[in-house]
């Protein structure tokens, strides 16, 4: 079983050990309704996945061996410690399931990243190619999901690397702009602020980022306005990682990524400009789109199944 919990959706379903989704399924997650509910709605989540049921034309029954949370924030192994999206602090893996299966927690961004790594875009850094890009350092990758909020999985060497608490990527909180925007990590001018989905999208008084993307196709001044400093805050962002850690890729993930080149081209006009005296590293377009959670949390839970055998 695997659950990817996100600000908006949650995702939910059944993962073979090969990757494939075996059944999907959607559900709101209600964050205005305050931490305890979401937490109660991630549990009877699982309780109803971890049910015996039939997949495919053939009739057959599956029944999960294990469960994979993929949540947002701080998260350690046995705690989601904080989360600014939902309010929660020190919540322990257990207050998530009622089911009696081996259990793993993860950080979403992470989790994606390892599905990345292992069946998408990322793939191609176990063997240092990455397309068109020939240096030495094409296992260095950033995979950056924008949704509700941005972090990102910090790939080097073709490895995930966590820091020293197990938290780096946490580049949706990186100040873009010192004395913007409050956001709801309590800092201002955050990346997360003006270049995440929701963000984009409150910005515009909009429910969606897509919405807010058909009206900058149309032209509309306001939406064009917006989107814009999405994209230099992002563009900042992305240089100042750039100089750091020298990616030779940069996958964007999220339901952002489904914007196409409304998104990825002004980042690849702008990324040269922030980068006066190198190149920029490779932009690509997450190939597990919005699934890549889902998938890493599939990982987590068949690695709790190994653990527990």
């Amino acid at each position: 079983m695997a659950v990817d919990v996100g600000g908006t959706t949650m995702k939910g379903g059944l993962v073979g050990r090969d990757g494939a989704l075996l059944y999907v399924e959607r559900r709101v997650t209600p964050r205005a309704e305050g931490p305890e509910r979401v937490i109660a709605a991630i549990s009877a989540f699982v309780t109803d996945l971890s049910r015996p049921r039939s997949v495919g034309l053939d009739g057959g029954v599956l029944e999960p061996v294990a469960v994979g949370l993929a949540v947002p924030g701080l998260v350690t192994a046995t705690h989601a410690v904080f989360s600014a999206a939902f309010g929660w602090r020190d919540v322990p893996v257990e207050a998530f399931t009622q089911v009696s299966l081996p259990v793993a927690l993860g950080h979403d961004v992470r989790s994606a990243g390892e599905a990345e790594l292992a069946y998408g875009t990322g793939s191609d850094v176990r063997t240092g190619s990455t397309g068109s890009d020939t240096r030495s350092g094409a296992g260095d990758v950033l995979y950056l999901p924008i949704g509700t909020g941005i972090a990102g999985a910090v790939v080097l060497s073709g490895s995930l690397y966590g820091g020293a608490a197990g938290w780096a990527g946490q580049i949706g909180h990186i100040p873009v702009w010192p004395d913007g925007v409050r956001c709801a990590c309590g800092q201002r001018g955050c990346l997360a602020a003006y270049a995440s989905a929701s963000a984009i999208a409150s910005r515009c008084g909009e429910d969606s980022a897509a919405d807010v993307v058909a009206r900058v196709t149309a032209g509309d001044a306001r939406a064009v306005a917006v989107w814009n400093e999405a994209v230099e805050a992002l563009s900042l962002a992305l240089a100042t990682y750039t100089l750091l850690l020298d990616p030779a890729l940069v996958v964007i993930g999220g339901g952002l990524s489904l914007a196409g080149d409304t998104l990825i081209a002004p980042l690849r006009d702008r990324l040269p400009t922030l980068l006066t005296f190198r190149h920029p590293p490779a932009l690509r377009v997450s190939a597990l789109g919005v699934h890549a959670g889902l998938l890493g949390a599939g990982l987590l839970g068949w690695r709790a199944q190994e653990d527990h055998l």
